[in-house]
């Protein structure tokens, strides 16, 4: 396979200090590519993606204001456009990150005439919830849609993987440290969970292929009850933590006073609804569309919470 993009080449990678970032540009690196151009505006996270990639550029920046980080984009000859807002209180953060950032970034990037966008969409854009993330994320893509930059779009369902802040990753560190693991009502959400390295593998492919104009919806390719993710958690951590079910009312409520004490909740009840919300997302063969064979999601849990050199990491959130 002959590469479109030498790996020399400069590649900027916004919202790179997040989960698919420190996953991603590992990989890249694994893969011998040697232009990364990091840009987040977390700092302790930047601090965890210089640690684990020294050689790699790594900008701290606002992508939500003007200012010098825009000059990285110049002499670019890709852009992975990673940045997004996922949790948070109120609309004025998901806008912030997910509107004028994005706005502001396609700007820079058709003024320095960098030739190609692969841009990190979400599985929610086709869901039925209606929530602040999934509203600005559906923004986001017809933004890009829209802006006339040479494309292609990955729609992730739920991911999990190293690094992990919230989602299963939170969730683990949780049921390590509270006596009982609470469980909405049943428990029987099917999740259709994907594996973040098997997603890195795909953004790769699409940076050394450019299918202009393509959008691939990318899942996890078994469904799985939410209950049993959170017991697959448990054993392959070892944990002893019992498991109780909890009414959905009690349950959504808790929620949302944890809300009134915490300015950035870790499941809030907006997530609950989407939990439940009964979506069953399709998408692509990877295995036939990217020649990538999905890891198995027993093995992929084991390899997210025992590897010795990362399963420790946990990013800020």
């Amino acid at each position: 396979m002959n590469p479109t993009v030498p790996k020399h080449s400069k590649i900027v990678i916004t919202g790179a200090a997040g989960l698919v970032g420190q996953n991603l540009i590992l990989l890249m690196r694994e893969a011998g590519y040697t232009g990364l151009v990091a840009l987040d505006k977390h700092g302790a996270n930047l601090e965890v993606l210089r640690r684990l990639n020294p050689g790699v550029r790594v900008v701290e920046a606002d992508l939500a204001q003007a200012g010098a980080w825009e000059q990285e984009f110049a002499g670019a000859a890709m852009v992975l456009q990673l940045h997004a807002q996922i949790t948070g209180l109120g609309n004025e953060p998901f806008r912030r990150n997910n509107i004028d950032a994005t706005c502001l970034v396609l700007d820079v990037i058709k003024r320095h005439q960098v030739p190609f966008l692969v841009h990190i969409s979400s599985s929610v854009v086709n869901s039925v919830a209606d929530d602040d993330y999934t509203n600005t994320k559906k923004a986001q893509e017809q933004l890009v849609r829209d802006s006339g930059i040479p494309h292609c779009v990955l729609r992730p369902t739920l991911m999990f993987g190293w690094f992990d802040p919230k989602h299963l990753g939170w969730l683990s560190r949780f049921m390590e440290r509270v006596p009982a693991f609470p469980i909405p009502g049943h428990g029987r959400y099917m999740r259709q969970p994907l594996y973040n390295r098997d997603f890195c593998r795909v953004i790769l492919h699409c940076v050394e292929h450019q299918p202009k104009g393509a959008t691939y919806d990318i899942v996890g390719h078994e469904r799985v009850d939410y209950v049993d993710i959170i017991h697959s958690i448990k054993r392959a951590k070892g944990l002893k933590t019992p498991i109780v079910h909890l009414p959905y009312t009690v349950f959504y409520y808790l929620l949302k006073l944890y809300a009134m004490f915490s300015k950035t909740p870790p499941f809030t009840a907006d997530q609950l609804k989407a939990l439940t919300a009964g979506d069953d997302f399709s998408g692509v063969d990877i295995e036939r569309e990217f020649g990538i064979r999905p890891t198995p999601f027993s093995e992929a849990i084991r390899e997210t919470f025992t590897d010795s050199r990362y399963a420790h990491i946990a990013l800020e959130r």
